[in-house]
């Protein structure tokens, strides 16, 4: 194909970039929905796949934008730090008994 230098508006590329994720289901990889709809809008296919890449960039949801994420950290803290107390007491607790039956076989 010829392809020529042109301007895209934004709201075009945006659209050609959501098609390319929309057909990426019915194709293995990106790299093949882009090469076959790169054609189809006369646009070639290494700027598709940069405008698709950077697509997903821009509309990918940030870290900090996850409140959930906030939430989870100090909970698996809070869980890693009961786990450890929970395997010293169960040490603790076997210490204890072995000791109780020590003292009970003993005349």
């Amino acid at each position: 194909m010829n392809y020529k230098s042109k301007s895209f508006r934004p709201e075009f590329r945006d659209r050609a970039a959501h098609m390319v994720l929309e057909e990426e289901k019915n194709h293995p990889s990106q790299c093949s929905a882009v090469m076959m709809i790169a054609p189809k809008l006369d646009i070639h296919p290494d700027t598709l796949s940069k405008w698709t890449r950077l697509y997903e960039r821009a509309n990918a949801p940030a870290v900090s934008d996850l409140p959930d994420l906030e939430k989870i950290r100090p909970l698996e803290r809070e869980n890693r730090e009961l786990r450890q107390v929970n395997e010293i007491l169960r040490k603790a607790s076997a210490y204890f008994a072995e000791g109780e039956l020590d003292r009970r076989f003993m005349p």
